[in-house]
């Protein structure tokens, strides 16, 4: 059954002092009338609906644009050619409306999950793209050709020296593609996809205090990727080049 505005669910005291955040938290851990029509609103159970079909979104798109955008920044970056495609296509992203893309996206292929996760995987392609080839292209250029002039095939190169050194220039991008992910996958809900972007842009229906609750669970989403993705970072970095840069930055 909905409970009232100010009931909360599982014993979860909040204090007034806290005023509309105090509500929004409110407003996740407990259900209470929508503004208009009185239906039940909020509460864990449409919180974590609204979360795991952003979370489905947001995972898919960075997928795919790490799939297309790393090979590509790799390649280019090895080879030492396209350095004003990829930087300008790193500026042209930023530069792109999301709201104007879903709409190209809605225009012609339609609304749903498919729309929202092409237009946010383009988002997500700039950053990764970028930082692939600044990545590669810092990489010292005499470990290249040592291991060059020991035989190895240039995807041999690209795979055991330049990837590894480049790493973290490269999860930079992907760290700031899963920001512009998750962000911009609230808007979905305008191609008619529930995301958490329906509280956000819901204030007629859940109050004040459910778009702040929308906002929070946002936060802390990109906030989890961003420390997930962290963690990925330190595992796959070479301990060698941890160790040099602790060395260099403890000289500094």
């Amino acid at each position: 059954m909905a409970k009232g505005k100010g009931a909360v669910s599982a014993g979860l005291a909040i204090p007034a002092f806290l005023g509309s955040f105090g509500g929004a938290f409110d407003f996740i851990f407990s259900q209470r009338e929508s503004v208009q029509a009185g239906e039940p609103i909020g509460g864990l159970a449409q919180i974590w609906d609204l979360l795991a079909t952003q979370m489905a979104v947001s995972i898919l798109a960075l997928l795919l644009a790490i799939a297309i955008a790393l090979p590509i920044g790799l390649w280019l970056g090895h080879r030492g050619v396209g350095e004003f495609a990829a930087v300008a296509i790193g500026n042209a992203g930023r530069a792109i409306p999301e709201l104007a893309l879903i709409a190209l996206m809605v225009a012609f292929i339609g609304t749903g999950v498919l729309n929202v996760t092409i237009a946010v995987t383009v988002l997500g392609i700039p950053p990764i793209l970028t930082n692939a080839f600044v990545g590669m292209r810092q990489v010292d250029r005499g470990a290249v050709d040592a291991a060059r002039g020991m035989g190895m095939t240039e995807l041999e190169i690209i795979r055991r020296v330049e990837l590894p050194l480049a790493i973290p220039t490269i999860m930079g991008g992907v760290r700031t593609a899963s920001v512009n992910i998750i962000a911009t996958s609230t808007i979905g809900s305008i191609a008619g996809v529930n995301t958490l972007g329906d509280l956000i842009l819901g204030q007629a229906t859940y109050g004040t205090e459910g778009v702040i609750a929308g906002a929070i669970v946002v936060a802390l989403l990109a906030l989890t990727f961003e420390l997930i993705l962290a963690a990925v970072q330190r595992t796959l970095t070479p301990r060698g080049l941890v160790l040099q840069r602790a060395a260099a930055r403890a000289s500094a």
